[in-house]
C-alpha cells in the first residue's frame, strides 16, 4: 500500500513538472524535492478539502454537464498554491488550463505506471 501511494505521489509530481513545463503561468520554484512536496500538498487538500468542495459545487457541475469539475480543481490547485510560496499559478484561467493539464497527464501517466504487485 505504501509502495502504490509513493508511486501516485512520483506520478503527480512529474504530471505537475509536465505542466510547468508547458505553461508559462504556472511555476514551481525549486528541485525534485520541491516538486514531491508540491505534488504531496496538492494530494492532501484534494484528498481533506476537495470532497467538501465537490459537494457543495454538485449542482453547478450537473447544471453544467461536468464542466464546473474544472473550476473546483482550479480553486484547489488555488487552495495548494496558497498554502506554499514554491507553488506559483497566475490567475483563475491559468489556474484551469493547470488543472485540467494535471489531471491529463496523471491520467496518461497512471496508464503506463504498472500496479505493484499484491503479496
Amino acid at each position: 500500500m505504501v509502495v502504490r501511494v509513493l508511486i501516485r505521489l512520483v506520478v503527480l509530481a512529474v504530471a505537475i513538472w509536465l505542466t510547468t513545463w508547458i505553461l508559462p503561468g504556472v511555476d514551481v520554484n525549486g528541485g525534485v524535492l520541491t516538486y514531491l512536496w508540491v505534488a504531496l500538498l496538492f494530494g492532501l487538500v484534494n484528498a481533506f478539502i476537495g470532497p467538501v468542495l465537490r459537494l457543495v459545487a454538485l449542482p453547478f457541475t450537473i447544471i453544467t454537464l461536468g464542466l464546473f469539475a474544472l473550476v473546483v480543481n482550479a480553486a484547489l490547485l488555488g487552495i495548494t498554491a496558497a498554502l506554499t510560496d514554491r507553488l506559483e499559478v497566475d490567475g483563475f484561467w491559468m489556474a484551469v488550463l493547470a488543472a485540467l493539464s494535471i489531471s491529463i497527464f496523471s491520467a496518461v501517466l497512471s496508464y503506463f505506471v504498472p500496479e505493484p504487485k499484491r503479496s
